[in-house]
């Protein structure tokens, strides 16, 4: 199943960029395995807090 995100159109632009010169064959290829690559430094931790911690981490909250 498939949902629909909104971005900005300049970070899409932004993206599609990168796709190009990364070898993906689209933007939305991309976005996927950013986005997944990003959630598996999150997946491991053992509590909402922990999620907190690592998120601030990474510079993604305050």
């Amino acid at each position: 199943m498939s949902k629909t995100v909104k971005i900005r159109k300049d970070l899409y632009e932004r993206a599609t960029q990168c796709a190009g010169a990364g070898g993906y064959s689209s933007a939305v290829e991309f976005i996927e395995h950013v986005l997944e690559r990003e959630l598996a430094k999150l997946e491991d931790a053992e509590s909402d807090e922990e999620i907190v911690r690592k998120l601030k981490g990474l510079g993604y909250i305050d």
